[in-house]
This record gives C-alpha cells, sequence and structure tokens, in this order.
C-alpha cells in the first residue's frame, strides 16, 4: 500500500502539470473564467480522492474524462436552476418567495439533484415525473414509450435508492 507522502507528492505533480491546461480546456467549454476555475478544482478533489490515484498513466485522458462527467453535473445543475427561476417568474408576485426562502429551496433541489445523480437517466427521468409531475405509471409509460412493467421497476428503483440514502444518512 502506498504511504500518503507518496500519494500526495503524485498528486501535487499531477496538479503542477496539468491544472493550467484543465482550466484553459474548461474554459473553452463554459466560457467563464470563475466557473473553469472552480471545475478545474472539482475535477482535482476528485482525482485526489480516486483509489486509483497512483495508476493514471494518461493524465490528460483521465483528467478530461472526470472534467466531462463534471461538465455534465455543472450544466445540469444550470438547467435545473434556470428551469425554477423561469418557474418562479410566473408565479404572481404574492406567492414569490423570500430570499431565504429560495436559498432552502435551491439547496434542496441542489440535494435532490445530487441524490438522483446516481440514477440511469431514464430512471429519474421517470421519478421526476411521477413525483414532480404527478404523473401515474400508466401516463409516465405512454409518455416515455415504455412498458408499464418497466416504469414501475424504474419508480421502485429510484425510490430503492432514496431509501437507501435516508438510511445511510440516519447511520452516519
Amino acid at each position: 500500500m502506498p504511504s500518503s507522502l507518496t500519494l500526495q507528492h503524485h498528486a501535487d505533480a499531477l496538479y503542477r502539470q496539468h491544472h493550467q491546461w484543465l482550466q484553459r480546456w474548461l474554459l473553452r467549454k463554459v466560457r467563464s473564467h470563475a466557473d473553469a476555475d472552480d471545475l478545474a478544482q472539482d475535477v482535482f478533489v476528485r482525482t485526489i480522492n480516486s483509489p486509483k490515484l497512483e495508476q493514471i498513466e494518461e493524465p490528460r485522458a483521465f483528467l478530461t474524462t472526470l472534467a466531462k462527467c463534471v461538465l455534465c453535473n455543472f450544466w445540469r445543475r444550470q438547467e435545473l436552476e434556470q428551469a425554477y427561476l423561469q418557474a418562479l417568474k410566473e408565479l404572481p408576485e404574492t406567492f414569490f418567495p423570500s430570499a431565504e426562502e429560495l436559498a432552502l429551496i435551491n439547496e434542496t433541489i441542489l440535494q435532490l439533484d445530487k441524490l438522483l445523480s446516481d440514477l440511469p437517466l431514464k430512471v429519474r427521468h421517470a421519478f421526476l415525473l411521477n413525483r414532480l409531475e404527478g404523473m401515474t405509471h400508466v401516463e409516465i409509460a405512454n409518455n416515455m414509450s415504455l412498458s408499464l412493467a418497466t416504469i414501475e421497476r424504474y419508480i421502485k428503483q429510484a425510490l430503492l435508492h432514496c431509501y437507501q440514502a435516508a438510511l445511510k444518512e440516519k447511520f452516519a
């Protein structure tokens, strides 16, 4: 088992050699220095916490693959935020939440997004249609052009995932 000093040295070298390149790569994707900096940090935190840190043979390929995952999460969060802001614009002013309520709602949405991010896309989509849109399993099956049994399996999978996450949180 490698020593923590060896791992730290490997992580430091990886960061020094590739951080600037990764920032530029991300900047071309997001066109914001602040977002590129934040995303690069996220990539390196995940890299440093990876159990395969010392086994990385092609650092740029590894970092690019990881950066693409981080970018997908970033864009999904932005999409969610935009949809939420659009929904707020459509509310009458008397129903508009306070700044504190907005912060709590945003935090809850991000937690939910993080919780569901481990699920396959179709499972997550079916679950959100059921829970947020109030659609029945039959309506979801018709909407997604899938069988009722498949939708029932998807909803069960999502509920089990949420239940297991709640248990982990409770006993952590």
